[in-house]
Parts: structure tokens; C-alpha cells; sequence
């Protein structure tokens, strides 16, 4: 029989405990790998969703994502008349955080560019797209609300009229997707008091001007509405998203509009290198360091437990060698017991990941390439993990046996 299976049915509980804790240890391997690629799909899920070749952003900043970018709405129409340009949309993106049904709901805010752009590229798993300029939304599943729901945001209601899947922005929070209208309304809504102030203080500041003393008339506009005071400009977007015309060159539309002071122009390759090198490299960075660490654990205990199994047959290896057991036979049936616990180990760790990490709270990415390099590493560790037993068993004097 062989003597690594022998020894294995010999210690069987040991060997079946350390094997679920190794199996555990790799799992967590396997899932921080998995949760590593998540990171990646959710951050650039929206860019690669959208359907966008260029992105406009604010001057000298790295796009919405990475940081606060604010354009004037206006500036749609400017992209629309560059030569090569097909289509421009406005976009808005930000997170909110209220209050619904007694539960915090927080919200990444995507703001459509309606009517243009109704949704019409967000999987919908059902209801209908955006037909109204106010008062509609879609959200993702993950945000718990259904079908039909009313969520007051501001001071509006919404009624929820589609609903999607696996929407989520990088913080791994649901999207919910507005018309642009409705996104500025609800990021930019001040409580009744602050308006109030705020008019009143307009109107002090006008006041002590030399037009307000000879214009009395533009005291009553100074407190009134914002929208009423041509001087105001109105809310803001976060970028504004181009198409290309059939047959536009990219680089041609992308040089007439970096000649423009104000703007900085992304290609979606740009925007998607930019959200990984920036939001996702310090959690890779530290995903990684985690899954060496575990990887150097796992390699200690299957290496301890390959040692303390050889010392417990020390007698029955002086035994071999006594009838003549050549050295590479005895290092061959400690390297085979090694190898079985870390394949068990690696079995166990697929076997849990496929009912555990659909169940994470972030999403847990898992590709083929990943299991066949970890099955490699576990290979290269249980072989390494060997090298102290098979010292320890090369070292056993036959005439060990013969001791009292």
C-alpha cells in the first residue's frame, strides 16, 4: 500500500482538519483575486455601458469619476457643432444618501441626457425606459426598491419605472439613473430656509452697490428667484459625452476640442485607465499583499504538518531504508502526501467559493485563468511545503528501528 495513503487513513483527523483549514485559507485567496476583478467591472462598468467615444470634462481635471468636474450645460451645444461630431449628451453623475421607509438608501446618480437619451442602453430586467422629463427613474436592483415605488428626493417624488441588474458604481452602491433635469434638481436642492437667506443677503449685497441705490427696481429681482437673474448661470454637469460621426476621425474631433482652454478630452480607453490606476490600484495593491500572505500561511502549515506526520513515522522510514528503500522512493511518498493535502485543500476552496462568493456583499469576479494560476501556485507551495519532511526523512538513520 502506499505508505502516503497509509499514513493519511493513519491520521485521518488531523489530516482532514488541516485540509479544511488550508481549503479555508485558499478560498480567501481565491476570493480577494475574485473581488480584485469585481472592483475593476463594477468601476468601469458605466463607461464601458455607455456607449461614449469621447469624454469632455472640465479643464485640468481627470473626468467624474476620479474627481469634481463641472461644465456649463451650454457647452452640449458647442461639442454638437464641431465637424465629426454626431452626438453630444450631457452627463451628470453623484451620490446621495436619504432616508426611505425608515432605511438609509444611497444612491449613485447618473443623470440621462433626455430626451436623447432615455436609457435605451441600460438591461433592463423590467418596466420601460425614461418617457418623461421629470419625475422617473431607474434603479438597480440592489437599492431594494420596486416596481412602481415612489422615493421622495428633495422635494420630489420619483416613481421607479424600470429596474436593472448589476448597475453599480465603484463604491459598490446601486445606480439610479434620472433625466439631467432631475439629477441637478436633487443635487443642488437647498432647504427653503437657505433660499431664503441667501436672497435676502443678495439683496443686501446689491444694495450697497451704486446701480442698487440708483436702481431700486433690481432690488425686488435680486430677491427673487435665481432663474429670474440673467447673470446667474445655471447648474452644472459633469461631463459632456460624445459620438462620432460615421467615418470621424477621432483624433481630428479630439484636437479640435483640446484646443478649447476650458475643456480636457478623455477617449473611453483614457476614462477606464484612469478609474483603474486611480480608484482600484490601492485595493489591488492591498489584495495582493494579502493573498502573498495567505499564500506564505498556507505554505508554513501544510510544511509543519508534512513535518510532524515524518516524525511520527520516523521508526517506519528507518524500516524502509533498512530493506533497502532507495532515498527519492521515501522523498517521493512525502511529497505525494503533501500534494494530496494541498489539492484537497484546493478542491475544498472551489467547492465553498461557488456557493460563498455570490453571497458577498461586493461583487466577486472568478475566471478560468485565475483558477488554473492558483492551482499552479498551490502546486508550487505543497512542493515547497514538502522540502522540510523529505530533510527530516532523509536524515532518519535505518538503524533508528533497531532502538529501544
Amino acid at each position: 500500500m502506499n505508505l502516503a495513503v497509509r499514513d493519511i487513513r493513519h491520521n485521518a483527523g488531523r489530516f482532514v482538519f488541516t485540509t479544511v483549514g488550508i481549503g479555508l485559507l485558499l478560498m480567501v485567496v481565491m476570493g480577494m483575486g475574485g473581488i480584485y476583478r469585481g472592483l475593476i467591472h463594477e468601476a468601469t462598468l458605466l463607461v464601458n455601458r455607455i456607449g461614449a467615444d469621447l469624454w469632455v470634462v472640465q479643464g485640468s481635471t481627470r473626468g467624474p469619476f476620479a474627481e469634481v468636474s463641472r461644465l456649463p450645460g451650454n457647452l452640449e451645444d458647442r461639442v454638437r457643432a464641431v465637424p465629426g461630431v454626431a452626438k453630444a449628451r450631457r452627463f451628470v453623475s453623484h451620490t446621495v444618501q436619504r432616508e426611505h421607509q425608515g432605511k438609509p438608501l444611497r444612491i449613485v446618480m447618473q443623470g440621462l441626457s433626455w430626451p436623447e437619451d432615455r436609457g435605451e442602453w441600460i438591461p433592463l430586467i423590467s418596466g420601460r425606459m425614461l418617457n418623461q422629463a421629470h419625475f422617473e427613474m431607474i434603479a438597480d436592483v440592489s437599492l431594494g426598491l420596486a416596481l412602481g415605488e415612489k422615493v421622495h428626493l428633495g422635494q420630489d417624488a420619483y416613481e421607479v419605472v424600470g429596474l436593472t441588474r448589476g448597475m453599480v458604481g465603484s463604491s459598490g452602491d446601486g445606480l439610479g439613473f434620472f433625466t439631467v433635469s432631475d439629477a441637478q434638481r436633487i443635487q443642488f436642492d437647498t432647504p427653503g430656509e437657505a433660499v431664503r437667506i441667501e436672497r435676502a443677503a443678495r439683496r443686501e449685497r446689491l444694495a450697497k452697490t451704486d446701480i442698487g441705490r440708483l436702481q431700486p427696481v433690481l432690488l425686488d429681482r435680486a430677491n427673487g428667484t435665481s432663474q429670474s437673474i440673467p447673470a446667474l448661470a445655471k447648474p452644472q454637469v459633469s461631463a459632456v459625452l460624445v459620438t462620432l460621426a460615421a467615418g470621424a476621425s477621432a483624433a481630428d474631433v479630439r484636437a479640435n476640442l483640446a484646443a478649447w482652454p476650458d475643456v480636457t478630452v478623455y477617449t473611453t480607453q483614457e476614462q477606464r485607465d484612469l478609474l483603474v490606476s486611480g480608484m482600484v490600484d490601492k485595493a489591488r495593491r492591498q489584495l495582493g499583499l494579502f493573498r502573498v500572505l495567505l499564500l506564505i500561511i498556507s505554505t508554513v502549515i501544510i510544511a509543519l504538518i508534512i513535518y510532524t506526520l515524518t516524525l511520527d513515522k520516523v521508526r517506519d522510514i528507518a524500516l524502509l531504508k533498512l530493506i533497502g528503500a532507495r532515498n527519492h522512493v521515501i522523498g517521493g511518498l512525502i511529497l505525494q502526501q503533501s500534494l494530496i493535502m494541498g489539492a484537497a485543500g484546493y478542491g475544498i476552496a472551489w467547492w465553498l467559493g461557488r456557493y460563498a462568493f455570490p453571497r458577498f456583499p461586493r461583487l466577486v469576479v472568478i475566471e478560468n485563468e485565475d483558477l488554473v494560476s492558483l492551482a499552479f501556485i498551490v502546486l508550487g507551495i505543497s512542493t515547497l511545503a514538502s522540502v522540510l519532511g523529505i530533510w527530516k526523512a532523509l536524515r532518519v538513520e535505518p538503524n533508528t528501528v533497531l532502538a529501544a
